[in-house]
């Protein structure tokens, strides 16, 4: 999940007074019928990316005559209470990018404020990989469009592993005999970071995913395994015993994302676990190359979990929904594909031919890696935190800083993790 479009995802947003309602409003947008839209997206800190956006779809104003799109962009936390209120009083834009997961696009869908979607993707014939697909479908119903995806797993500084003599870890044993090497030589292995608590969900993620696969997350995440079963106990634990060995900094809870980051952009440390988003960060950052590996497993490389980043909806009201989907239709074209690439770094949650495409490297073999995995060449596990619950994540984040304070133990975060998704 990217501190960009989805990490804020794991505070949660509060939508239990959606759910009171499970029919549309009768209301309507306050957009007419001349085929003018509001887009609705989330305040980045780059001051460049609104005027970038806005660049685009003026491209999309010349294809389509008779459509404008007004941009409004507004932060986060004022997002997540604003949005449900004009959603309730019918006051909402026609199309507005928001999470994916169950506690922001299905939160919405279930209160039946979302327009169905499922008509369109069969009249428009949408590539969406079929795993995203999945996780934008409630009720049976297509309810949005699933936002750029994204895979979590561990940069290293490549030169480091040369000058230590260190190959890429092709298994667990792998990875822990370089972190080892990689102490010796006075050099941080794991540039781990705690301070804000959701980078709980990234750790966690990782090893369990490489562990027990695809469907052994979906069995925990679904109740039919125990969240303190053995596998989830040992990837608990695995991260714990890494810090009492010194592969990660002596106090991660004291540590901020950005200063994490920090350490391995200077060479403090030589591995950062974090996700597919930061590619272009540490491109930017670093005058060394980097690679991009998945967790490795114990008897194997590992895969990469991936979750989603906030995707374009349509409002159940809205009064302009053919220039909606005509819009929405834009949004998974080849030529938006190509150009969020070139232009925002991210990965298409639909095939693209990066052929021609100006990217970094790195960038264009994750995405073509990606292509792989979702085309269910390769399994691909999952982000936990996109689709456990607001108090479960809660439960995750504050149980790994009780491991990394000594203050709980493994066993007891596990029971915590089970008691919130039983609750």
């Amino acid at each position: 999940m990217s501190r960009r479009s989805v990490l804020p995802a794991a505070a949660g947003i509060g939508l239990a007074a959606l759910l009171m309602s499970g029919c549309t409003p009768a209301t309507t947008s306050s957009s007419e019928q001349d085929g003018r839209l509001r887009y609705l997206i989330e305040e980045q800190e780059d001051p460049e990316f609104l005027s970038t956006i806005e660049a685009h779809i003026d491209d999309f104003e010349e294809e389509n005559p008779g459509i404008t799109v007004e941009v409004e962009a507004m932060p986060f936390d004022t997002m997540r209470t604003v949005l449900q209120t004009q959603l309730q009083a019918g006051d909402a834009p026609d199309v507005f990018n928001w999470g994916s997961g169950p506690s922001f696009a299905g939160a919405l869908a279930e209160a039946g404020l979302l327009y169905d979607l499922t008509d369109a993707y069969e009249e428009y014939d949408w590539p969406i990989y079929e795993f995203a697909k999945e996780r934008v479908t409630v009720d049976g119903k297509l309810i949005g469009i699933p936002g750029d995806l994204e895979t979590i797993g561990i940069y290293y500084n490549k030169q480091i592993f040369e000058d230590l003599g260190i190959d890429e870890p092709q298994n667990l044993g792998d990875l822990e005999a370089a972190a080892a090497t990689i102490l010796e030589a006075g050099i941080i292995p794991f540039a781990v970071s705690d301070q804000e608590g959701w980078q709980a969900g990234h750790l966690l993620s990782m090893t369990l995913s490489s562990k027990v696969g695809s469907e052994g997350i979906a069995a925990l995440v679904e109740g039919e395994e125990s969240w303190t079963s053995p596998d989830v106990l040992e990837s608990l634990s695995l991260w714990k015993e890494w810090q009492d060995a010194g592969y990660l900094p002596e106090f991660p809870t004291s540590i901020s994302y950005d200063s994490g980051a920090a350490l391995y952009y200077s060479g403090e440390a030589a591995m950062l676990p974090t996700g597919s988003w930061f590619i272009p960060e540490v491109a930017a950052n670093t005058e060394f190359e980097s690679g991009y590996i998945p967790f490795p497993s114990e008897d194997g490389r590992g895969i990469f979990t991936a979750g989603l980043g906030s995707g374009p909806l349509v409002a159940a009201n809205t009064d302009n929904a053919e220039a909606a989907l005509t819009f929405v239709d834009f949004m998974v074209s080849e030529e938006h594909g190509r150009w969020a690439i070139e232009n925002l770094g991210t990965i298409p949650p639909y095939p693209v031919d990066t052929e021609g495409v100006e990217a970094l490297p790195l960038l264009k073999q994750v995405i073509e890696d990606t292509a792989t995995f979702a085309s269910g060449d390769a399994d691909l596990g999952t982000n936990i935190d996109v689709v456990a619950s607001d108090a479960f994540n809660q439960a995750m984040y504050d149980g790994f800083q009780g491991i990394f304070t000594g203050q709980q133990t493994p066993e007891d975060v596990a029971a915590a993790l089970e008691a919130a998704a039983r609750s």
